[in-house]
């Protein structure tokens, strides 16, 4: 019988970052101290993942509290008004054979979703000292910010802008394998089963 696997992110081995190209010469990194996810698999086959991700914008970190401010007004996430970002996918493609993968989910900011695509690298699955099954992963993609209404921006005096419109997603992924969970449609033919006994 196929059963449903639940992973936990450990937040203390991964991390959800970004980058935005600054006076279109340099990056500025920036990443979010609080985020959680709920991941369920079909046995230990990650291609089968179905993940619900949820980030608190207001944990912004960019290493300037200035700055910091600035992201979470109205001008970009708008913290007061939207309390998370989410994230929600299941369809998969595979690109090779040494785990690597397209990733498709819907991502939604301020109240915006638009479909993205993200790259995926699959590092394994190990047990650590202490017995507990990790699942590692890199995850890359790139967005455009103003489609999520994001768009505020300032002209240089030699020409180009103060930002990028694109956003570069980077993020290195630690899973616990938490409990495993009966499959659904088991139950059900369980069910089925009873109710025909019953009869």
């Amino acid at each position: 019988m196929e059963t449903k696997i639940k992973w936990a992110i450990d937040p203390f081995h991964s991390e959800i970052a970004f980058k935005v190209k600054h006076l279109m010469i340099t990056n500025v990194k920036g990443v979010f101290k609080e985020f959680d996810a709920s991941i369920y698999t079909t046995g230990d086959d990650f291609m089968t993942a179905e993940i619900d991700c949820w980030i608190n914008p207001a944990s912004v970190d960019t290493g300037n509290s200035d700055r910091d401010a600035h992201l979470k007004s109205a001008d970009f996430f708008d913290v007061e008004t939207h309390k998370e970002i989410n994230f929600t996918a299941n369809t998969y493609e595979k690109v090779d054979n040494d785990g690597s993968y397209e990733l498709y989910g819907d991502l939604t900011i301020k109240g915006i979703t638009k479909r993205i695509k993200l790259d995926v690298e699959f590092g394994g699955v190990v047990k650590d000292p202490w017995g507990n099954e990790k699942a590692g992963f890199s995850i890359n993609g790139k967005i455009n910010r103003r489609d999520w209404g994001l768009e505020w921006n300032s002209m240089l005096e030699g020409g180009g802008l103060l930002l990028s419109n694109d956003v570069w997603i980077n993020c290195e992924i630690e899973l616990s394998k938490s409990n495993e969970v009966s499959d659904l449609s088991a139950s059900d033919g369980n069910e089925a089963n009873a109710d025909q006994l019953s009869a």
